[in-house]
């Protein structure tokens, strides 16, 4: 379509709507057929042009007055200034002012020498201004600094950890600093020192929070150094002497009752002596009312104090005996008690711990993911497990019997346990079904471990009654952040070791 189409549509427009011929309307006419037609003249998008320079709350306004026309945007403008007040715009400065003060004292105050100094110094700058060019003047010097600032001395801290340029408190946190190998012997030492503190020197055991504790300053001894570690480690000092201090109130509570018993059996052995005192009471009524010449008073005086006398002293002895009886039950009882503290400890190693392969049995691997599963939430400490299961098992024990069986499955223990870091949990889940719990580990990680575990396996004998047995091992790997669940993350890698027996066996799938 052309212009003079346009044109002639505009003409037949006006005349449709019963408009004057001025100038507005024609201009409005012109546009909607230009818009219908799909030719885009300038001169029809100068408002919206315009009002993209206009912040969104005059934009949002500008809509409600529904403004479109240049002219009507000048009237806008106009009634918009005639309704400004002088003093509420010289208040609205002022406040204005004193909140880019406040903003400017803020980054003075971050950790950067120029920032701080361009801060103060626009500060300083700020408090002479006269007239608007002194202010374009500051805002040149800031979008200097803008242009001209480099912030590549961030990337030198990239073989140390993930940079976040926008948040430098994030970045510093995720640096994996290491040690010096001089130093590292002397913050291992001091490492162990405070874990030794953090048991409870009166009460039985360490709670949870002493036990993450411990286990993260066992991790990273170099975090010593920093100043949030000496609070925690504070922290840690006061929660041990609260434990103590409520471990003595529950035995102090404990010895008053024994107290109370044992000074109840003494008052009883006590008034079985009861009969002396009254026999005492009535030789000195007795001793009062004789006369001195009356030596033969004296002498059934003196016979009746020795009979008192022989009373008391034989009274003694009974007590000592019965008190000597009443120690020697209490001697048996904490025999006793010390017999039965040993079998307890034995009972309760032996119930974490898998007779046949010596490694944490099944209990103990639950118990353990559940302490690897608080550090996840509370402090997003990643882990991964892996699932073992020995390949064919059963023809071993069909063919070789049960005993050779055993031997693998020890033999296998050995170079699970062989393989594993100190941070790492493994042990027998059931059967020949075996799991590790791999700490700070990801997908990557717990592939080269269980590669590492089957290849050694691959190339291993194990001798029984002069046979030589070689056997493979499958693996299924689940990394916890893929997975909204324990559980889910369990069942993951139980389906992924059943996956790579389907294929074969003696391989891993992740």
């Amino acid at each position: 379509m052309t212009i003079n189409q346009i044109i002639k549509r505009t003409f037949e427009r006006l005349k449709k709507e019963n408009k004057q011929m001025t100038p507005d309307f024609y201009m409005e006419a012109f546009c909607k057929e230009a818009k219908a037609a799909g030719i885009i003249i300038e001169d029809c998008n100068q408002v919206q042009k315009f009002t993209k320079k206009l912040d969104k709350t005059l934009q949002d306004e500008l809509k409600q007055y529904r403004v479109k026309t240049l002219n009507e945007l000048v009237t806008y403008f106009i009634a918009k200034l005639n309704r400004t007040n002088p003093a509420e715009s010289n208040a609205q400065n002022v406040a204005l002012n004193a909140l880019l003060k406040r903003i400017l004292q803020t980054i003075a105050s971050m950790h950067n020498a120029q920032l701080s100094a361009l801060s103060t110094k626009s500060i300083k700058d700020l408090d002479l201004v006269t007239n608007a060019s002194q202010v374009e003047k500051i805002k040149d010097n800031w979008i200097d600094f803008l242009t001209s600032y480099d912030d590549s001395f961030l990337d030198l801290l990239r073989p140390l950890g993930k940079v976040n340029k926008h948040d430098i408190k994030n970045t510093i946190e995720n640096l994996k600093l290491e040690v010096s190998s001089e130093n590292e012997g002397e913050y291992q030492n001091l490492a162990l020192l405070f874990i030794a503190s953090f048991s409870p020197s009166i009460a039985s055991s360490v709670n949870e929070e002493l036990a993450l504790i411990s286990e993260e300053i066992r991790k990273y001894p170099q975090s010593l150094n920093s100043e949030s570690m000496m609070k925690t480690i504070k922290k840690a000092i006061k929660l041990r002497i609260s434990l103590d201090k409520s471990h003595i109130k529950k035995m102090l509570v404990t010895l008053d009752n024994i107290l109370e018993k044992l000074s109840i059996q003494i008052l009883a052995l006590i008034e079985k002596t009861d009969h002396s005192g009254k026999e005492i009471s009535k030789i000195k009524k007795n001793l009062e009312s004789l006369e001195l010449e009356k030596s033969d008073d004296f002498r059934s005086a003196h016979k009746k104090l020795y009979t008192i006398a022989s009373s008391l002293e034989e009274e003694t002895h009974l007590l000592s005996s019965e008190l000597k009886e009443h120690n020697e039950e209490v001697l048996e009882m904490e025999k006793k008690i010390q017999e039965l503290e040993k079998e307890l400890v034995l009972v309760k190693k032996a119930s974490r711990e898998d007779v046949l392969t010596k490694l944490y049995n099944k209990r103990a691997l639950d118990e353990f993911l559940d302490i690897r599963e608080g550090e996840f939430k509370r402090y997003k400490k990643p882990y991964s497990i892996v699932f073992f299961d020995i390949d064919l098992f059963k023809v071993v024990n069909d063919t070789y019997g049960h005993d050779a069986g055993d031997v693998v499955l020890r033999g296998f223990a050995q170079i699970f346990k062989k393989i594993a870091r100190n941070v790492d949990i493994v042990g027998r889940y059931g059967g020949e079904e075996f799991l590790a719990i791999l700490s700070e580990t990801d997908h990557k990680g717990a592939t080269v471990f269980a590669d590492k575990v089957r290849k050694k396996l691959e190339i291993s004998r194990f001798v029984h009654a002069g046979n030589k047995l070689q056997v493979t091992i499958s693996g299924g790997i689940a990394f916890r952040e893929e997975y909204p669940s324990v559980k889910l993350m369990m069942k993951a890698a139980d389906d992924k070791l059943y996956k790579a027996k389907e294929n074969g066996r003696n391989q891993v799938v992740s």
